[in-house]
């Protein structure tokens, strides 16, 4: 069935687009370039940071926009739109919306959890670029691109029982901020999450393009916000061969992608163009 709307594609890295170990995207890149070639828009919505996502987009070729820090921010290139962009500001080539809460304080909030609970916090700022590397599986040079957070503190909860992991999500909430969880850690938030940040680009899209179509790709929990704001969500398989319960059975209209990450993202896109633009 072909689409009268413009087809916009958004979709999470870890674990999706990027391989859950190696961080590899060479699965996925054949759809990538198919989708390009189409000029479909592939925006990345993940809960990397501004350093992180700019190399991957280096290193693929991508033009389009892109939301970092699980919402944290927009990311929009220069003249992309043919319109100016309310409420942005201008960095280097881009403008960008800002809907995150500034990263220090999500730091002190996390310091004032700390003290009062009876279990061990670790985030990022609590690491060294080395700590970082050796515990995500990342090299010296991506942890430190991994480190400079703006909107979003990853953190773990060392050592903890269930039920004191309920106690600090639920203080987390009590403190008037917010939390999601990926495949390796927990994010502290501000007022934002990746959904509002997909509904402000869609905004921008249908003023450009009149009717949208909009996919989005995820893994985890934490790209649940993003699929409930897209016509068609599609869950990849995690590393351990299974789609996320969690996720999958908060969206009654979700498609299951049959591969793990990049795999399972290629073949869903591939059927996605041939069945809305007949590629």
């Amino acid at each position: 069935m072909r689409s009268s709307g413009k087809l916009i594609i958004y979709t999470d890295l870890d674990g999706t687009f990027l391989d859950h170990e190696t961080y590899s995207c060479s699965a996925a890149l054949p759809a990538l370039r198919a989708a390009t070639a189409r000029a479909i828009p592939v925006v990345f919505c993940s809960s990397k940071t501004l350093a992180e996502t700019e190399v991957i987009r280096k290193q693929v070729g991508a033009r389009d926009p892109f939301i970092v820090e699980n919402g944290g921010a927009v990311y929009v290139p220069r003249n992309y739109f043919p319109f100016g962009i309310r409420r942005s500001v201008q960095r280097g080539d881009f403008e960008v919306v800002e809907l995150g809460t500034p990263y220090p304080r999500l730091v002190e909030a996390l310091r004032r959890l700390r003290e009062d609970l009876p279990c061990r916090f670790l985030g990022f700022h609590d690491m060294t670029e080395e700590e970082v590397a050796a515990d995500a599986g990342l090299t010296l040079a991506e942890a430190q691109r991994a480190k400079e957070r703006e909107y979003d503190e990853a953190f773990k909860i060392v050592g903890a029982d269930p039920a004191v992991v309920g106690v600090v999500l639920a203080r987390i909430e009590e403190a008037g901020l917010r939390y999601t969880r990926g495949g390796r850690y927990y994010h502290l938030l501000g007022d934002h999450d990746k959904g509002r940040a997909v509904r402000i680009l869609n905004d921008l899209f249908r003023r450009a393009h009149g009717s949208i179509v909009t996919v989005g790709l995820g893994d985890t929990l934490n790209d649940l916000p993003m699929l409930e704001a897209v016509d068609l969500p599609v869950v990849v398989k995690k590393a351990d061969g299974d789609h996320d319960r969690s996720v999958i059975g908060r969206l009654p209209q979700v498609r299951l992608a049959p591969g793990v990450g990049p795999r399972g993202w290629e073949a869903a896109v591939r059927e996605i163009l041939a069945e809305r633009v007949g590629a």
